[in-house]
């Protein structure tokens, strides 16, 4: 497994896994880009970041046991509170087991969420 720092790109961050990881990590990485098309891409703090108008949009991360996903503070812990029951939480964090399917429909509802929420941020800020 490659060293996370190492990796200068999402591509080498998740080949730095195994494959039946890579499989999930690539239709992750997906998901986001396809539901935040604008999102620019990039590593930072060693995991895939993605921002929008010069925003943390979400960024993920992979661990031993779980999937690391990061909306930053955000509504969506009470909007999707119900949905997010069984996941551990902190402040602008959810995991979720890696020996377990990751829920796409309810990332894909938070990323569009998100999106919401930064182009918000963004004209509010132009007032």
């Amino acid at each position: 497994m490659m060293n996370k720092k190492a990796a200068k790109n999402v591509d080498e961050y998740i080949k730095g896994y195994p494959e039946d990881i890579q499989i999930v990590a690539k239709k992750l990485r997906k998901l986001i880009k396809d539901n935040a098309p604008e999102a620019k891409e990039m590593i930072s703090y060693a995991i895939p970041l993605y921002k929008m108008n010069g925003k943390h949009l979400v960024a993920f991360a992979i661990y031993k046991k779980h999937y690391g996903f990061y909306p930053t503070k955000s509504e969506i812990f009470k909007v999707y509170e119900k949905e997010l029951e069984g996941y551990k939480k902190s402040v602008g964090t959810i995991q979720f087991p890696i020996n377990k399917p990751l829920p796409f429909d309810l990332i894909k509802k938070i990323v569009k969420f998100r999106v919401e929420e930064n182009e918000r941020d963004t004209m509010g800020s132009y007032k």
